[in-house]
């Protein structure tokens, strides 16, 4: 595919994505969402790549959806309907490769509830959180309304979805809206250093303490939590990537996940 609202490029490992219509405050669209959920697919097909980072070109990480283009021409029967393909976000996000949101600007609407599956946020101190769907006669999506608990609590994320407020980055930090906050221009080298450590685990593995949180991390039973991670301990102790950490550790190396996964 080629990119008309994104850029995409390797560096060491880590897939770096850019949402790319500064002039439109990247906007979002269902061509830019059609472009990033290729572009994981595409980093999640690359042995090479372990990790991504999505970040904003320009003062704005992405200012929420395209009103014009989106909402005018649904309002007037003439676009494209909320849902569909768009719900599929989530899910890929959940099942793909590490994903971590450099935020360096405004993330409003959908500009922030896509980031909210990701597995990692870092907010610029310049970055500007808005959940503004109540200010648009609309409610929350891309399961959202699930994120914003699992990441604020009850309280705060009910505050955010209801009052539609901006949240600078300092504040998203303190209520756990963002993981990490970073000066301006340390925003993506700390991105990339932690989506490059996370790179060096090996893919499989990765994906499979991806599953598990998803799966796990809200389920009160004890006994199923357990019961799904012994079934992949089952598939991990019989991985190449397994066999690979041991010997490097007896073999006083680093283990190469890379070339394991290439085979």
């Amino acid at each position: 595919m080629s990119y008309q609202t994104i850029l995409y490029e390797q560096q060491d490992g880590v897939a770096l994505v850019t949402l790319n219509r500064p002039d439109k405050l990247n906007a979002w669209t269902y061509e830019m969402r059609d472009e990033l959920l290729d572009a994981v697919a595409r980093s999640n097909d690359n042995p090479d790549i372990g990790a991504m980072v999505v970040t904003g070109a320009g003062r704005a990480f992405c200012a929420g959806a395209d009103i014009e283009n989106l909402f005018k021409k649904q309002i007037d029967d003439e676009g494209e309907k909320a849902g569909g393909s768009s719900a599929n976000w989530v899910t890929t996000v959940r099942d793909a490769k590490p994903m971590i949101a450099a935020v360096n600007g405004h993330s409003v609407g959908v500009g922030l509830t896509m980031i909210l599956p990701f597995d990692y946020i870092i907010a610029s101190e310049e970055a500007k959180f808005c959940c503004a769907f109540v200010k648009m006669g609309v409610v929350t999506e891309l399961a959202s309304s699930y994120f914003l608990v699992q990441r604020m609590g009850f309280g705060p994320a009910s505050e955010a979805a209801l009052s539609g407020r901006v949240i600078k980055g300092e504040e998203a930090a303190s209520l756990g809206l963002a993981d990490r906050l970073t000066a301006p221009d340390r925003l993506l080298d700390t991105a990339m250093e932690v989506a490059g450590a996370i790179a060096q685990n090996p893919s499989r593995q990765l994906r499979m303490v991806k599953q598990l949180l998803t799966r796990n991390g809200a389920d009160p039973d004890v006994e199923a939590v357990m019961a799904r991670e012994f079934k992949l301990l089952d598939e991990c102790y019989k991985s190449a990537e397994h066999k690979e950490a041991v010997d490097a550790f007896l073999e006083k190396r680093k283990p190469d996940f890379r070339k394991v996964a290439a085979e």
